[in-house]
């Protein structure tokens, strides 16, 4: 749980599931222990670990204008609503997986690594310059380009990285198909949607009201996904509560149900590869279990958290 969320948080969500996931499977197997509660620990706190940060998801980011916050203020209003909602997924999944976290497995075998030690000092550098940069005017995405400009030039110089490589990472066709879908939402919501969603969105900044909103927004997420999700909720929320209860809806909610997220469908296939089929109704019961009391308690911690910092 602990490095899970270290990695939603710092490095987003897809980084929890495409690299976390593989090693997460290959150290079950190894250690002999039934790798299910650690499988699915990856795909919830992908979800639910991403709302610290604006770099933790995309969705964040897509909000991070609308909230009017700097970058640290973004992070202090979200970090005791990601400390709750980590919490609640923890409880559920010592009881859910009761049984299969009983299974000894074997001895670990303790080996000496090679710390990166370049890698995690200039990773530590970038996420001080995303705090900076709210106070002296900067753009966080300057800042994450020079911390990948940094990276990228020194593994060239050592050889373990090509310019092919690289330019693959920048995954050009996922941009597309985000501002595609942008586009897309745009038009539906132009023509028809905006005005049926409003009709559901409560107003106002009171607890019930955020409530509400994220209620909404987790339930919008699971039908259209989270990133269309937000994009048409944005626009009909104002104030930076109501558009941090919005990523606590679409962040959160999607534990729900596999078409939540796009990380959790690449989490599934990523489980398939590795001839692990995860049940829908097992995936949808241990959602029902953690997203309800999660969310509640998120935006209760939310809801403190504004009041106490006066917004």
């Amino acid at each position: 749980f602990v490095v899970a969320a270290g990695i939603t948080a710092i490095l987003s969500l897809d980084a929890t599931v495409v690299l976390l996931t593989p090693v997460v499977f290959a150290t079950a197997a190894k250690l002999k222990v039934r790798p299910k509660p650690y499988l699915y620990a990856c795909t919830h706190l992908a979800n639910t670990a991403s709302l610290v940060l604006p770099v933790s998801n995309l969705t964040n980011l897509l909000a991070f204008a609308a909230a009017g916050l700097s970058f640290t203020a973004f992070a202090g209003l979200m970090v005791l609503p990601w400390l709750v909602a980590i919490g609640v997924e923890y409880v559920v999944f010592r009881r859910f997986f009761a049984a299969d976290l009983r299974v000894a497995g074997v001895r670990p075998e303790i080996r000496k690594v090679r710390v990166p030690v370049f890698v995690i000092v200039v990773l530590a550098l970038t996420l001080v310059g995303f705090g900076v940069s709210s106070f002296v005017g900067v753009d966080p995405a300057w800042v994450a380009a020079g911390g990948a400009l940094v990276l990228g030039i020194r593994g060239l110089a050592v050889g373990q990285a090509s310019i092919v490589g690289i330019a693959r990472s920048a995954n050009v066709l996922f941009l597309a198909f985000v501002l595609s879908l942008g586009v897309v939402v745009r038009a539906v919501v132009d023509n028809g949607l905006a005005t049926a969603v409003k009709d559901l969105v409560p107003t106002g900044g009171g607890l019930l009201a955020l409530l509400g909103i994220a209620v909404v927004a987790a339930v919008l997420a699971n039908v259209v996904n989270n990133l269309p999700a937000v994009l048409v909720l944005l626009p009909l929320v104002s104030g930076p509560g109501a558009v941090l209860a919005v990523l606590i809806g679409v962040n959160i909610g999607p534990n729900l149900t596999y078409v939540g997220s796009l990380a959790t469908l690449l989490w599934r296939r990523i489980a398939h590869q590795r001839d692990i089929r995860p049940s829908l109704g097992e995936f949808t019961r241990l959602g029902l279990f953690t997203v309800p009391v999660a969310l509640v308690g998120a935006v209760v911690a939310l809801w403190g958290g504004l009041r106490l910092f006066g917004f």
